[in-house]
């Protein structure tokens, strides 16, 4: 007599989980043969410590306080804004290289496969903030606040990360070439840090661009995490730097959100 067992599948949600965790590790395995991804997350804040907290430092100084601990919040939040290029090579990769055909061909969901990338990307990205954390103690960087607003601060930054991470994501998605998505990342990258309060007050913008300066996400995180560092915060910013949390919720969920969809929509047409 054959006893037959019913072997149970996970619940959708545990399957999509661990399939997403899969492929994170395939990405961190990556990690070990193409080094590079770290030290180009490192060294854009790297840049901005240097450049702007000495050289500069007299033409941006901020009042109440020191311009490297108002300076700081600004570099950790260029570090997740420095992986919207990787990701996006890598996803843009992954669809000329016929991974997604592979893929096809496997009992894997297709949303698992985006999430896999961000977990992964996720996962370097903290390590390189770490990297840059080290390095602004080193630079003069200092909390004036107690532990838990100090981990509260890093845990916006990596909620901030995750989010910049898809629109990385979107964009390896809709352009494949590299090139573009080369020159289309930096240029993210350079208009979210510089068109916010991340290295300066807002009001030292013209008038035109103010609005968008301080409804930009990176102002908003920036600010609230300098208030939960106890570091200098800027002057002006308006009504999203006097509800940061609500401007945090609007403008970053705004972008989490459309990112999301977009990019589910977009390679479940690729996947098909």
């Amino acid at each position: 007599m054959v006893t037959l067992v019913q072997v149970r599948t996970p619940a959708p949600p545990v399957a999509l989980a661990l399939e997403s965790l899969a492929v994170a590790g395939r990405r961190l395995r990556r990690l070990r043969r193409a080094p590079g991804r770290l030290v180009g997350i490192v060294m854009n804040p790297l840049v901005s410590m240097i450049v702007l907290g000495y050289l500069f430092q007299g033409s941006l100084a901020v009042t109440g306080g020191d311009y490297q601990e108002y300076l700081f919040a600004g570099v950790a939040a260029q570090a997740g804004l420095a992986g919207i290029g990787p990701t996006a090579v890598a996803v843009a990769t992954d669809l000329r290289g016929g991974l997604v055909d592979r893929f096809r061909s496997l009992p894997i969901s297709r949303p698992a496969v985006l999430f896999g990338h961000t977990l992964g990307d996720l996962a370097v990205g903290l390590i390189g903030l770490a990297v840059v954390t080290v390095l602004g103690v080193l630079f003069g960087w200092r909390p004036d606040s107690g532990p838990l607003s100090v981990l509260a601060g890093f845990l916006l930054l990596a909620v901030f990360m995750y989010a910049m991470l898809w629109v990385g994501v979107l964009l390896g998605l809709f352009s494949r070439n590299l090139e573009t998505i080369n020159v289309v990342a930096g240029l993210v990258t350079v208009l979210f840090s510089f068109l916010s309060n991340a290295f300066q007050s807002v009001d030292r913008l013209p008038g035109w661009l103010r609005p968008l300066a301080e409804w930009n996400p990176v102002s908003a995180v920036v600010t609230r995490t300098r208030e939960l560092w106890g570091n200098p915060t800027a002057t002006g910013g308006g009504f999203p730097a006097e509800h940061t949390s609500l401007a945090i919720a609007v403008s970053l969920g705004a972008v989490f959100v459309l990112t999301v969809i977009l990019s589910l929509r977009r390679y479940r047409r690729a996947a098909s």
